[in-house]
């Protein structure tokens, strides 16, 4: 995911190969659960930031009045290892997704997708709600 060029997992719109940033869409509702699918708040624009230093993005997705209604945020850490001190590779040694939605009635649907200690344990995610948009 982090090395896709596509936000999110985002994907090109056809006929669309130039700039990337400017080709891709968030698939916003790729991680919302279907029964909350119609109570989603659909967004109509995306803000992206995206930290170069490091493998984190965040975007925000606007409703018609400019008023967030989405967010995700995607953060990895990678460290060089090396099984036999020559070969060097990069390895994950933890990650962290979120995806939350505004429902009609207020409230953020958020799930949250973490990767602790590396990619040999199960990650751990949960769904939940909260009164305010996740920061």
């Amino acid at each position: 995911m982090t090395h896709s060029p596509c936000i999110f997992g985002a994907v090109p719109r056809e006929g669309s190969s130039r700039n990337t940033v400017k080709c891709c869409q968030p698939q916003w509702q790729a991680w919302l659960p279907e029964p909350w699918q119609a109570l989603a708040i659909v967004p109509q624009s995306f803000r992206v930031y995206r930290e170069y230093e490091v493998p984190a993005r965040r975007v925000i997705g606007d409703d018609q009045t400019g008023k967030p209604c989405f967010c995700a945020s995607d953060y990895r850490l990678i460290e060089p290892r090396s099984d036999d001190d020559e070969e060097i590779y990069p390895a994950l040694t933890y990650g962290e997704s979120l995806q939350a939605w505004r429902l009609l009635d207020g409230r953020w649907l958020v799930r949250r997708w973490r990767q602790p200690f590396g990619e040999d344990v199960d990650p751990v995610i949960s769904l939940g709600f909260d009164t305010r948009m996740p920061r």
